[in-house]
């Protein structure tokens, strides 16, 4: 089953399209259903975002959608409702993104000065968290949820995950050898072994380059439903809906592969680093 986060856009942009079939105006649904058109226009943008089955269904009577049809919208609602597992991480985790995440069927991943999430060692993931200010608790709860969302590397519906590794992300813990080569040989044995997965290596000698302004990901999803970007930040980062958003991070991404080495010769230079360290 796809993603509940997934769901409610999906569920939001159907909602829309009924609407608009039926030739209605938020406010000519408002008045006929007593809501607000703050009301209507929340359910149909996601800001609110677990809508009834009730509700709904009092939508698609108005719209004239029965059957079959009634059917797949309302299955939709149910599932929307669902409480996935990282509503259970919040605290750690950017949970918007992290349904959107499990949802996609491609993720294109810049971690910046970081190594990406999808690929670090659970030690790696621990001293991240304690340099953010963690505590043991909250270092267990991090660790726990990377775990967690890196089952999606396994996840039958992901055709595709891409990854730039900064190579100064392994710099920055070349003083703990331990730590570098359990990183390093995460990062080789999913470049080798994992279908799915490609890695490149972005070389330090590359200097300045596009992804400067930090960490993102571009997240594709099947079904015709338009892509997303995350681009992430101090306050926790932002996800990018718009069109022309999504295409500048796409300008970027392939920027930084074009600045990459490709998949192999990382490999090679990572075996390297692995045997130095």
């Amino acid at each position: 089953m796809t993603s509940p986060t997934v769901r409610r856009r999906r569920l939001s942009a159907e909602l829309r399209r009924r609407r608009f079939e039926a030739g209605l105006t938020l406010s000519d649904v408002a008045d006929v259903l007593e809501w607000s058109p703050a009301k209507l226009g929340h359910i149909e943008t996601g800001i609110r975002k677990w809508p009834s089955v009730v509700e709904v269904s009092a939508l698609l009577k108005l719209y004239g959608v029965t059957g079959g049809q009634r059917e797949a919208v309302l299955t939709m609602v149910r599932e929307s409702r669902l409480r996935p597992w990282w509503t259970e991480y919040e605290d750690v985790i950017p949970s918007a993104y992290v349904g959107n995440e499990a949802g996609a069927v491609a993720i294109d991943a810049y971690g910046g000065t970081l190594v990406p999430d999808l690929l670090q060692v659970p030690e790696y993931t621990a001293v991240l968290a304690r340099a953010q200010g963690h505590g043991d608790t909250g270092t267990e709860r991090m660790v726990a949820a990377s775990l967690k969302r890196q089952e999606a590397l396994d996840r039958g519906t992901l055709e595709r995950y891409h990854a730039v590794v900064d190579e100064d992300a392994l710099r920055r813990i070349s003083g703990d050898t331990g730590l570098l080569h359990a990183q390093l040989r995460r990062l080789i044995d999913l470049g080798r072994r994992h279908d799915r997965v490609a890695i490149r290596l972005l070389p330090t000698s590359a200097g300045p380059h596009a992804g400067s302004a930090g960490p993102f990901s571009v997240l594709g999803f099947d079904e015709g439903e338009a892509s997303l970007a995350f681009v992430e930040a101090t306050h926790g980062g932002g996800i990018v809906e718009s069109e022309e958003g999504v295409r500048a991070c796409r300008r970027v991404w392939l920027r930084l592969v074009e600045a990459s080495s490709d998949p192999e010769a990382t490999v090679t230079t990572l075996n390297r680093m692995a045997l130095l360290t």
